[in-house]
């Protein structure tokens, strides 16, 4: 059994951002074959996108993905929303923890596993304002503490 090959497509910074990820879920996407061909060629977007549950299924809204330059008529709609592929027992779970207060389903990252395409969704809890000053204040510091160690590393 050979080890599949792991290919980033798409990423969502933002996500990590504004919410605390607490569990993450790998997601098959269905897809048309114009969309998979953009997809390899690096053409998405996941920046503006959210995740509902409806009736048993989930899906994915807002998910930009270009059309293929070569698919003339069998190009989709860049923004159409896109059926995710999971277990009945994972989106049970799912809708079960967004029924509760502050939780919600975000897109993370795209990426090609083997041949297929796959889109990994976090179970995220929103972050205040203070939560996100936080986060930049502790960024600032590592980057400081890193530009300090370069210095000193170059003198010595």
């Amino acid at each position: 059994m050979g080890k599949e090959s792991v290919k980033l497509i798409a990423n969502n910074k933002k996500a990590y951002h504004d919410y605390f990820i607490e569990d993450t879920y790998e997601a098959g996407i269905s897809l048309a074959g114009t969309e998979v061909k953009s997809l390899r060629m690096g053409k998405c977007s996941v920046k503006e996108s959210f995740i509902r549950i409806e009736n048993g299924e989930m899906t994915v809204y807002g998910m930009h993905i270009s059309p293929y330059e070569k698919g003339n008529i069998f190009n989709k709609d860049p923004l159409r929303p896109r059926k995710l592929l999971l277990h009945k027992y994972e989106i049970n779970k799912l809708a079960g923890k967004i029924a509760e207060k502050g939780y919600t389903i975000v897109p993370l990252k795209v990426y090609l596993k083997g041949s297929l395409v796959k889109l990994e969704v976090g179970l995220a809890k929103g972050k205040k304002l203070y939560d996100k000053r936080q986060d930049i204040a502790k960024k600032d510091a590592r980057r400081e503490a890193e530009r300090e160690f370069k210095v000193r590393g170059i003198r010595a």
